[in-house]
C-alpha cells in the first residue's frame, strides 16, 4: 500500500531504503527522543530489519517518508498495534530528517494515514504516542486537532537507559470530520494538501 499527497508519498518499507535512510537519519537530533536511536549504518539496518519482522507477524506496517519533489527518501514512520477487534491503531516511530522538518511534510504524512485509518479501513480509533519531554512533537500532535488523553508514567525504558513517560493521544472517529478539514486548510494556507 502507496499513500500519495502533493508533497509526500509513503510506500513500504524495503530493505533496499537503506543507503537512503542512512544517508538522511544517522543525525543525533532526529533520534533524541525516541524510545530506540539510530548512530550508523549497522543500527539503521536493525531498525529496518526489526520494522519488517514485525510486518511479517502482522502488528506494523512501516513506511519510508519520500519528498515527492525530489523522490528523495526523508524519513520513515508507521501504523503500529492495530487492533482489528477494537477497530483502533497507533501512528508512530516518525521521525523526518531536519531539513524537511516544519516543511508540511509531516503534516501531510499524518493526513494521509489518517485518512486512511477513517475512511479506509473505517477505524474507531487513532493513537499518537510521544514522550513526555518532547514539547515540538507534543505540540504537533496538538496542532492535528488530537485530544490529549494522560500521562503514562514510567511507561518504558529507553535504549539509552533513561525511564520515559509517554503522553497519549487520540483521534476518534466522529472527531475525524472536524479534524479534516482543519489539516486540509493548514495544507491549503501551505500551497499543499493531499491528492487523491
Amino acid at each position: 500500500m502507496t499513500l500519495e499527497g502533493r508533497l509526500v508519498r509513503l510506500e513500504p518499507l524495503r530493505v533496499d531504503h537503506h543507503e537512503a535512510l542512512c544517508a538522511v537519519g544517522l543525525d543525533p537530533e532526529i533520534w533524541r527522543w525516541t524510545a530506540g536511536h539510530v548512530d550508523d549504518a549497522g543500527e539503521m539496518r536493525a531498525y529496518i530489519d526489526r520494522a519488517l519482522q514485525r510486518q511479517a507477524e502482522g502488528s506494523v506496517l512501516p513506511f519510508a517518508t519520500v519528498e515527492r519533489a525530489s523522490g528523495r527518501i526523508i524519513g520513515s514512520t508507521r501504523f503500529a498495534h492495530l487492533e482489528p477487534e477494537d477497530r483502533r491503531v497507533e501512528i508512530g516511530w516518525t521521525w523526518i530528517a531536519r531539513p524537511w522538518q516544519r516543511t508540511g511534510i509531516n503534516v501531510e504524512a499524518k493526513y494521509l494515514m489518517l485518512r486512511h485509518a477513517f475512511e479506509t479501513v473505517r477505524l474507531n480509533r487513532v493513537e499518537l504516542l510521544t514522550d513526555a519531554l518532547n514539547a515540538a512533537s507534543r505540540k504537533a500532535i496538538l496542532g492535528l486537532g488530537a485530544t490529549e488523553e494522560g500521562l503514562l508514567r514510567r511507561h518504558m525504558v529507553t535504549s539509552r537507559g533513561r525511564v520515559r513517560d509517554t503522553l497519549v493521544f487520540s483521534i476518534v472517529a466522529d472527531e475525524w470530520p472536524a479534524v479534516r478539514s482543519r489539516i486540509e486548510a493548514r495544507l491549503s494556507a501551505r500551497g499543499a494538501g493531499a491528492a487523491g
